[in-house]
C-alpha cells in the first residue's frame, strides 16, 4: 500500500473520529448534565459521565487537527500558504474544542464545591451561568465560524487538487458558507444554539465531510492528480 493511500485512510479516519467524538461529547454526555437547571448539582452526581464526555471531546480535538497535519503533505506540493493555513486553523479549532472541555471540567469542581457547602455558595450560580457561557462561545466560535472557514480552505485545496472528484469539493464549496451563516446567526443572537434553522444550514456540511472520509477510506486519492503533480515537481 502506498503512502498516499495510507494518508487517505488516516484523515478518512479522523474526519469520522472529530465528528463522532464531538457528538457523543458535546451533545450525548454532557450536554444533557448541562442543560438541567440543576446543573450545579447533577454534574457532581453524574460525575463520570461528564468524564467520559470530556475524553471523547479531547479526542476530537485531536482528531481535527490531526486531519490537517496528514494531509499538509499532499497539500503543500499544490499550494504550500493555504496548506499552512489549514493546519493553524485546525489547530486552532481544536484549542477552541479543549477549552470548552476544561470549562467542563470546572463545572465538576463548582459542584463539588457547591454540594460541600462552601462559604461563597451564593457566588456558585453566577460562576456556573460564566463557566456555561464559555462552553456556548467555544462551541460558536470553534466549531462553527472557525469550522466553516477551514471547510472552504480544505474545499478549495481539494478543487484545485483535484484529489477527489469535482462534485466532492464544489460540495464543500457550497456547503461552508452556509454553516459559517450558521455559526453567525448564532453569534448574534438571531437564533437558538440548536435552533432547526441553523442545523438545516449546517446539515450539508456535515454530510460533505461524512461522505469525504467514506470516499478517503474506499477509494483513496485521485491517482491521477498524485502524478501528475509528481510529475510536475
Amino acid at each position: 500500500m502506498s503512502s498516499d493511500r495510507k494518508t487517505a485512510i488516516i484523515v478518512g479516519v479522523l474526519f469520522i473520529a472529530a465528528t463522532v467524538m464531538s457528538i457523543l461529547g458535546t451533545l450525548v454526555f454532557i450536554g444533557p448534565i448541562l442543560d438541567d437547571p440543576d446543573y450545579l448539582t447533577n454534574v457532581s452526581a453524574k460525575e463520570n459521565q461528564l468524564l467520559i464526555g470530556v475524553l471523547f471531546e479531547l479526542i476530537a480535538a485531536a482528531a481535527v487537527a490531526g486531519t490537517a497535519i496528514a494531509l499538509f503533505p499532499i497539500f503543500k506540493k499544490h499550494n504550500e500558504a493555504l496548506a499552512l493555513g489549514y493546519v493553524g486553523g485546525r489547530i486552532i479549532e481544536g484549542v477552541f474544542i479543549i477549552v470548552s472541555a476544561v470549562s467542563a471540567l470546572l463545572l465538576l469542581t463548582l459542584s463539588k464545591e457547591y454540594i460541600a457547602g462552601a462559604p461563597d455558595a451564593s457566588h456558585f450560580q453566577t460562576l456556573g451561568a460564566v463557566l456555561q457561557a464559555d462552553r456556548v462561545w467555544t462551541f460558536l466560535l470553534g466549531p462553527n465560524v472557525l469550522f466553516s472557514l477551514n471547510a472552504l480552505m480544505v474545499s478549495y485545496l481539494l478543487y484545485q487538487s483535484r484529489l477527489v472528484p469535482r462534485f466532492l469539493s464544489v460540495w464543500g464549496l457550497i456547503g461552508a458558507p452556509l454553516v459559517l451563516a450558521a455559526g453567525l446567526i448564532r453569534v448574534f443572537g438571531l437564533v437558538t444554539l440548536f435552533s432547526p434553522i441553523a442545523g438545516l444550514l449546517a446539515g450539508p456540511i456535515a454530510l460533505f465531510e461524512m461522505v469525504l472520509a467514506v470516499w478517503l477510506i474506499v477509494k483513496g486519492f485521485n491517482s491521477s492528480a498524485i502524478a501528475s503533480e509528481s510529475a510536475r515537481t
